[in-house]
């Protein structure tokens, strides 16, 4: 079976691969660029453990197809810092202590990071549905949402600034 050749951007760089017609987003991800924040829960979209964002809407990466990604911008976890610097979403969930295990948490980064993208000023329901397709078994859901909410603010007062 022949090989898809694929290039993509990747957290802003520049990435080529091959890949199998069946291969994954996140098989992609985590076995050749070496990428492994994402995560592999459920692999049928149910968990949201390998949320990525995808040309500007958040998707499940185990349900992309590698070769689907022909000229697309992916970003991962490992794009939310930049500079060595954490994103702010990142550091209120440090501060609100809204994980665990961690496990959840980079797709949990990244939806989080796709809501307050497309809805900067979001209300604490908005930001509960946005990110009801993410599963936590450790934490709980109240510190999660206070840690999005209190981001957003400062990401406002960032931007009026």
């Amino acid at each position: 079976m022949a090989k898809h050749h694929v290039t993509a951007t990747v957290n802003g760089d520049a990435v080529e691969f091959l890949c199998e017609t069946q291969e994954t987003l996140l098989d992609v991800l985590r076995d050749q660029l070496g990428l492994t924040g994402t995560k592999e829960g459920c692999s049928t979209g149910d968990c949201g453990a390998c949320s990525v964002i995808l040309d500007g809407r958040l998707v499940c990466s185990c349900l992309v197809l590698a070769p689907e990604v022909e000229g697309a911008r992916v970003e991962t976890i490992e794009g939310m810092a930049q500079g060595g610097e954490l994103h702010s979403l990142q550091q209120k969930f440090l501060e609100h202590a809204a994980l665990q295990c961690g496990f959840c948490t980079p797709g949990l980064l990244v939806a989080a990071k796709a809501l307050l993208d497309a809805h900067p000023e979001p209300t604490e329901s908005e930001a509960r549905y946005w990110l009801a397709g993410n599963l936590c078994r450790c934490t709980g859901y109240d510190k999660i949402i206070r840690a999005v909410m209190d981001a957003a603010a400062e990401l406002r007062q960032e931007r009026a600034a």
